[in-house]
């Protein structure tokens, strides 16, 4: 089981790969996906840092305050490229990293 106070991180992380990788693919198929290329690199970084950071969290590493607190920066990052694009996968990504970025500060500190 689990470590309970991890649990909130742990669905927030969950959450936001899902949005990341929903953003990823969708933009891929925007019109101009040139102009998306920032945005689905970021995707694709937050959605590994957090698998990484679910995965720390599952094992009790003794790394999840500094992988927290990297998932964190990268999630704000993400969050904040995806708000400059006003497609409805874009927001909800931008949501879902902002709300990451929050429960792993919890984490981190």
């Amino acid at each position: 089981m689990v470590n309970q106070q991890y649990q909130d991180c742990i669905q927030a992380c969950i959450e936001c790969i899902e949005a990341c990788n929903v953003c990823f693919d969708s933009c891929l198929k925007e019109e101009n996906v040139k102009m998306m290329a920032e945005c689905i690199r970021m995707d694709r970084e937050c959605a590994e840092i957090c698998g990484m950071a679910v995965t720390a969290m599952q094992t009790n590493s003794h790394f999840v305050n500094q992988i927290c607190g990297l998932c964190a920066e990268i999630c704000e990052a993400c969050g904040n490229e995806c708000k400059k694009h006003d497609h409805e996968h874009c927001k909800k990504c931008a949501e879902a990293c902002f709300k990451c970025a929050e429960e792993c500060r919890k984490m981190a500190s």
